[in-house]
C-alpha cells in the first residue's frame, strides 16, 4: 500500500487520524498539516525528485537537519520554540508512517532540536478578566443573546479553566449547566470540573435568550447565523475587548485559563489538584503556574512594605 501512495496522501491520511481517531482540535490540525508540508515541499527541492510515502523511510538525519537549518537560516527565521514545534510535527508523522504505513525510519529519532526554555503562562488579574466580561456588554442591549453568549464563553473559560475548543464543544444536552462537567481534552484525556455559581448563571442567562431550536447533539453556543461558534470569534472579541480596556496583548481567551490556574495557586490549591482540573498530561507543565504565583508575590512585596 505504501508503494502506491504519495507524500501528501499519507500526510492526509495523517490528519484523518488525528481528526478522527485523537480527536485533535483544528487549530493542531492546521499547524500540524502547515508544519509537515513544508517538510515535505523541502525535501523535494532537496533530494530533486518528487518524495514518495516509501521515500520517508530514506531520509536521513543530515536531511532533516538540512531542513531545520533552513528554517532557522531563511528568510523567516523560526524561533526556537516554533522550530521545537515543527520538528514534534515531523516526528509525529514519522511515527505514524511507521505504525500505520509500515515505512520505519530510526534516523528521525537522532536529530536533537534545539533547547527551549518553558515560558511562563501569562494570566490575566482579577479585575482585567471581570472588565473584559462586563465590557463585552458596553454599548449594546445587556439582554442580547449574543452578548450573553459571549459573556457565557469568556466566563467558562476563566470560571472552569476551559481551553476555547472545550467550551465550544459543550453540547445541548450539557445545559442546563450541572454542578460538574465532564471534559474531554487533549489527547483524548476526560476531567470532571466544579461549575461556579456565577458559571451557571450566564450559561442559563444566554440559553434563555438564544433564538435557535437545538436537538441536544448539537453545540451549546451558536453563531449570528444559527451555526457553530468558531473559536476566531472568541479570539476577535476578546482583541476587541482588550482594545477597549487598554489591556495588553498578552490578554488572550488562553489568558482567562491562565488566570483561573493562578487564582486557585493564590488560594492555595495543591499543584496535583490543579493539574486534575486543567487536564494537564505533566505535572511539569502545571508547575510553571508557581513562578507567575511567586512574581506576583514579589511584585506585591515590593508596592507594599516600607523597606522595599
Amino acid at each position: 500500500m505504501a508503494d502506491s501512495l504519495t507524500a501528501g496522501e499519507a500526510l492526509k491520511a495523517w490528519l484523518e487520524h488525528l481528526a478522527h481517531e485523537r480527536r485533535a482540535s483544528g487549530r493542531t490540525l492546521e499547524a500540524y498539516g502547515a508544519c509537515v508540508t513544508a517538510y515535505l515541499a523541502f525535501l523535494e527541492g532537496h533530494l530533486a525528485q518528487t518524495v514518495t510515502a516509501s521515500d520517508l523511510g530514506k531520509v536521513t538525519a543530515q536531511d532533516l537537519r538540512a531542513y531545520l537549518a533552513s528554517r532557522r537560516e531563511g528568510a523567516s527565521p523560526l524561533a526556537p520554540r516554533s522550530l521545537a514545534q515543527a520538528l514534534s510535527a515531523i516526528r509525529a508523522f514519522h511515527r505514524f508512517a511507521d505504525l500505520r504505513l509500515g515505512i520505519p525510519n530510526l534516523a528521525i529519532g537522532l536529530v536533537r532540536g534545539p533547547r527551549v526554555k518553558p515560558g511562563a503562562p501569562r494570566p490575566v488579574s482579577e479585575d482585567q478578566a471581570r472588565g473584559m466580561i462586563t465590557e463585552a456588554a458596553e454599548g449594546k442591549d445587556p439582554a442580547d443573546w449574543a452578548v450573553l453568549r459571549d459573556q457565557a464563553v469568556l466566563t467558562l473559560l476563566w470560571g472552569c479553566g476551559l481551553r476555547i475548543s472545550e467550551a465550544l464543544s459543550l453540547k445541548r444536552a450539557d445545559a442546563p449547566l450541572a454542578e460538574s462537567l465532564r471534559i474531554v481534552g487533549k489527547g483524548g484525556k476526560t476531567r470532571l470540573v466544579p461549575v461556579l455559581p456565577a458559571v451557571r448563571e450566564a450559561a442559563d442567562a444566554y440559553l434563555a435568550r438564544q433564538p435557535f431550536a437545538m436537538t441536544p447533539d448539537k453545540e451549546l453556543f451558536r453563531a449570528a447565523r444559527g451555526g457553530p461558534l468558531r473559536p476566531r470569534h472568541v479570539q476577535a472579541t476578546v482583541q476587541r475587548l482588550r482594545g477597549r480596556l487598554g489591556l495588553s496583548e498578552r490578554a488572550t481567551p488562553h489568558a482567562l485559563r491562565h488566570a483561573f490556574a493562578t487564582h486557585l495557586l493564590g488560594a492555595g490549591a495543591d499543584l496535583r489538584s490543579i493539574q486534575e482540573l486543567l487536564g494537564h498530561a505533566s505535572l511539569a507543565t502545571t508547575q510553571r503556574y508557581t513562578a507567575v504565583d511567586a512574581a506576583g508575590l514579589m511584585s506585591a512585596y515590593g508596592k507594599a512594605h516600607p523597606r522595599a
